[in-house]
């Protein structure tokens, strides 16, 4: 798994691509709010892709341009902790940052949730521009 070099979504394995597919048709409430306002560059011009499959892990979502994914996480998530540290310092490795996010804290915290999204995604623009000038 370190070993695996990321590809165009055409050369990742079938098993992955099936499973992404399988995931974007079965969103949950808190992902299809979130997709709803990700979708057609509605957050500062930002293009998010959903279930998008990096190396072995799946995002569930992944801005290619700013190289950020964010992660909404049920229950479930509180009994995987070792996981998803090791997936996140994985994709850290990638050069991905991980906004993570509870699907109640989606539902209930629209407006905040999609304010720390905002502020990351100018945030990575304006540290774009510095290292350009420098």
């Amino acid at each position: 798994m370190e070993d695996y070099v990321p590809h165009h979504p055409a050369k990742l394995p079938e098993d992955i691509r099936a499973f992404a597919r399988e995931m974007r048709s079965r969103m949950t409430d808190a992902e299809a709010l979130l997709w709803m306002l990700l979708r057609n560059r509605r957050i500062a011009g930002a293009k998010f892709r959903r279930q998008h499959p990096v190396g072995r892990y799946i995002l569930d979502f992944y801005c290619v341009e700013k190289q950020l994914g964010i992660e909404l996480d049920g229950g479930q998530h509180a009994e995987t902790i070792g996981y998803d540290q090791q997936r996140e310092r994985w994709l850290l490795k990638q050069g991905i940052r991980i906004l993570r996010f509870w699907n109640n804290q989606m539902l209930a915290e629209t407006e905040a949730v999609t304010e720390v999204i905002f502020q990351a995604v100018v945030a990575t623009e304006t540290d774009q521009l510095t290292n350009e000038q420098n």
